[in-house]
Parts: structure tokens; sequence; C-alpha cells
């Protein structure tokens, strides 16, 4: 493993870089990106097999495909971070004519992202094609792919959680974040979700669970399980628990700040509960 103190200071600024893009423009969904800062750090920096430069194609490398789309900021922080593009350029979220619109596109070129995301429910078959394709292809490499809870309510889901285990997608690791939350309220009061883990089992793929998401250690742990379990016949599902808004005390445990940018006052309060590490853009 990485220097865990390294990768926690990426985590404390990828936080400031969410909270500093959604206010700027005052616009964005700050709530379930801070709750998966843990996994995109974990997955960029410790899991995924990455080749220099980006080319759509993916070949000779591990795939990461965003299902819910809305969490950007989190996804644009990491991917910038980690090299894809000038950290800089995390002033342009969401103004006209930027490459890193609300809900990633791939018409401006942004590298690390190679399909527009943010119709809920889709994510899942795209990450099944592309997996499928690297079998076909003779690459070893795995395909990972995020979804929210709430997005599960979606039946294409379940379509191509059947799809998926019936035609041994074994090389594909899915992660739920399961943080109880979507826009209009508790995914309980919404539609509820039920058990999951027994969902994902009875449609036939090998599903393991971090309890605590927001914990950095057990996030890279959990993944590293996950991709043992590849390549034995079934797709694995990772039921990640996390909280929306961690980091940030008056965002969690609600879904107000689901897609609510921080005013000035509350901005302040955030950014001195996530005191800077590697220098803001």
């Amino acid at each position: 493993m990485s220097d865990i103190k390294a990768l926690e200071d990426i985590v404390v600024q990828t936080r400031r870089d969410i909270l500093r893009m959604v206010h700027k423009v005052n616009s964005g969904h700050p709530g379930g990106s801070l709750g998966c800062t843990e996994f995109f750090v974990s997955l960029y920096h410790e899991i995924m097999e990455l080749k220099e430069g980006f080319d759509m194609d993916g070949a000779g490398e591990d795939l990461f495909f965003l299902s819910n789309g809305h969490i950007s900021p989190v996804f644009y922080s990491v991917l910038a971070r980690k090299g894809y593009f000038p950290v800089e350029e995390l002033n342009t979220f969401r103004l006209i004519d930027s490459r890193l619109q609300g809900h990633p596109t791939t018409h401006e070129g942004l590298p690390g992202v190679r399909v527009a995301s943010g119709s809920l429910g889709q994510g899942m078959s795209v990450a099944i094609g592309a997996a499928l394709a690297k079998k076909l292809n003779g690459d070893g490499h795995l395909v990972y792919s995020l979804h929210g809870d709430g997005e599960l309510q979606e039946g294409q889901n379940w379509e191509a959680i059947m799809y998926a285990a019936g035609n041994k997608v074994d090389n594909l690791i899915s992660t739920i974040d399961r943080n109880g939350q979507q826009i209009d309220g508790p995914t309980a009061e919404v539609l509820p979700l039920g058990n999951l883990n027994e969902k994902f089992t009875a449609f036939g793929w090998d599903v393991l669970e971090i309890q605590d998401g927001n914990n950095l250690e057990e996030v890279i742990d959990g993944l590293q399980e996950a991709k043992k379990r590849t390549g034995k016949g079934k797709p694995v599902c990772i039921i990640m628990n996390t909280i929306m808004g961690h980091g940030v005390d008056f965002m969690m445990h609600t879904h107000a700040w689901h897609g609510k940018a921080p005013n000035d006052d509350q901005l302040e309060t955030a950014l001195a509960q996530n005191p800077e590490t590697l220098g803001d853009y």
C-alpha cells in the first residue's frame, strides 16, 4: 500500500477542490462527491493499473466508468490531481465552453472521460460492454464502475446486472455508493431498495461489502479483495456504505446537499474543517 498519510492528504485536498468548484458557480453536487472521495482517491492512486497519457480505447489498462455523473466534481478533482489535465482547469467547472461540464461529456475531449454520464441507470450497461470488449481483445485488465444507490431504482440496471452474470463478465467490479440519500429525500422513503447484497447475490454476482466507505484503508482493502475475486466466472459487486457530505459536518447525513452549493460563509466553515494539504488551484 502507498503511504496512507499521502493518500489522506489527497483526500482532504480533493474535498477542498469539490467545495471550491461548486461554490464558485453556485451550482453542482457536493454531497455525493464528498461521500465518494476516499473511493476515487483509492481507485486512481492505489488500485487501478493505468498507462501514461490517455487514449479513448484504453487498451492495456484498467478502465473506470462513472454512472452517477452528477458527482463530477470529485471525478474532475481526482483526474486533475492524477495529472490527466492541469489542476488550474478546475477553475472552469460548469462555465460556458469549459471541458468540465456539470455532467462528464466526451465531445470536449477531456482526458480521463470515456463516456458521457448523468442519465442515471446507463453506466452499468456501458461498463459491461467495455468489459466484454476487453475479453474479446484478449486484454486481461479490469473494468470498474460506480453507481449511486438511488440510481438502482432505474430498471435498466437490473437487465444489465442479469446480463453480466449470465454472460460471466468476471472482469467487472461495480461499486454501489450506499449513502441512503437521493435528491428528493432518503432512498428508503422515495423507493426502498431492500437488501442490495441479497439482490445482487440472487442475480448471480459475487458480492462484498465495505462497511465504512469513508475509511481510506478499508476502501483500499475492499477494492483489493474485489480484484482477487475477478476471473472466477462472476461479476463482482461492492456495496460501499458512505455518508453523503462526509468531511463537512453540516452537510452530512442529509439529502439537502445533494445538489446545493455552499454560500461564502458556509464555504469558509467547510474549508476550515479540511485544511489545505497540496495547494489550491
